[in-house]
């Protein structure tokens, strides 16, 4: 079992920046694919950015270039810095793991772990 804790949501204005944290615990040897979802009201579930246990980052096209994920892997925290917000940003933003190969082909369906999720505000 894995356990994600997500931190660092919160309310900004069309431009500004957020970084959030995923801190998990637990059997984190699982956690060859991690990432980011995100879900607006009215919306479905979509992934953000995943990044695999060598490092290697995929993007959502809506956010390359201004959303960055890093893990430290010391100390089991996966992170998403988000710049340039717009107001379509605006979610909650989930962290959840699966052991799926290749990870930037990791359907929803196939990540076995969620946190809790943050709220994301971003107003115009």
């Amino acid at each position: 079992q894995v356990q994600l804790e997500e931190s660092g949501g919160g309310s900004v204005h069309a431009g500004g920046s957020l970084r959030l944290s995923c801190t998990a615990s637990g059997d984190t040897y699982d956690n060859d694919c991690i990432g980011w979802f995100r879900q607006g009201a009215g919306k479905e579930r979509e992934a953000v950015a995943v990044i695999d246990s060598d490092g290697n980052p995929s993007y959502a096209d809506s956010v390359k270039g201004r959303f960055t994920v890093s893990q430290d892997n010391a100390n089991n925290i996966l992170y998403l810095q988000m710049n340039s917000l717009a107001p379509n940003d605006t979610a909650m933003y989930y962290c959840a793991a699966t052991n799926f190969f290749p990870c930037a082909r990791a359907p929803r369906s196939d990540f076995a772990y969620w946190g809790q999720g943050t709220q994301v505000t971003v107003s115009s």
